[in-house]
């Protein structure tokens, strides 16, 4: 019974990117709905993820460093270590399920909220194609999300530099060393890629259960939990599978 249920949530999730682009509103009306989305979701995540971004670059800089113990081990790997992590995993994965968290929580809040306060049946009233109107723009203003993840890598080995050569545990030398040693430019493709589908999934999943919740103010809490825990699931699937094509 349990199998059909999610089988019948997949069926009506697919459903849904019809609806996304079938009889789209007017521009005049979907640029502010754009901006106010950019705003909300894009600008409102750069401090948190400027904050996380910076520590946890500092954080394995220094767990790198202190597991140095064969002086024959150049010092050039703590450099190195810090950006692959950051730009293989940290940035694009561990960023985009604390924004599942935010963003997910956030939009699948709003828009259940309006489905609660029968927002939503009034935009059917009067002929607007709900969907378009409420998941379109989230959409959108999602595709700037690798400019945030750009961002988180660059401040994560900003951090590991600072943490790396402040902290004691290597040269700025050779920490920039280990960043340019062996580069691998596919590896930005690679996570940019990720970046991607991960933004689709952050805009998508959310509003799915937040448009097609039922109940009252509680449910709506419930909605925000189970859409955060399916995006968060369906984000590490992905990874894995991209993963697998792209790099093994």
């Amino acid at each position: 019974m349990m199998l059909v249920r999610y089988l019948s949530q997949i069926g009506r999730y697919f459903l849904m990117w019809k609806e996304i682009f079938r009889k789209p509103t007017k521009w005049r009306v979907m640029k502010g709905l754009l901006i106010k989305e950019i705003d909300d979701l894009i600008i409102g995540s750069l401090g948190i993820v400027a904050f996380i971004s910076f520590f946890v670059g500092g954080v394995v800089a220094i767990q790198t460093a202190l597991n140095l113990t064969n002086p024959l081990i150049p010092k050039t790997l703590i450099g190195f270590a810090t950006r692959q992590s950051v730009i293989l995993e940290f940035a694009p994965t561990f960023i985009s399920v604390v924004m599942a968290g935010k963003m997910g929580s956030f939009i699948t809040s709003s828009i259940g909220t309006m489905r609660v306060t029968e927002q939503i049946d009034a935009l059917e009233v009067m002929g607007v194609n709900a969907v378009n109107y409420l998941v379109f723009p989230k959409l959108m203003a999602l595709m700037l999300y690798p400019f945030v993840i750009g961002i988180a890598m660059f401040l994560g080995m900003l951090g590991g530099w600072l943490a790396g050569v402040y902290g004691g545990f290597t040269s700025s030398d050779y920490f920039v060393a280990g960043l340019q040693n062996e580069f691998v430019p596919f590896h930005i493709a690679y996570a940019f890629i990720k970046t991607f589908l991960f933004a689709i999934l952050l805009a998508t999943i959310p509003s799915f259960h937040g448009f097609y919740m039922k109940g009252g103010a509680l449910e709506v809490g419930k909605a925000s939990t189970v859409a955060f825990v399916w995006t968060s699931v369906t984000i590490i699937l992905v990874n894995y599978i991209i993963t697998q094509l792209l790099l093994a």
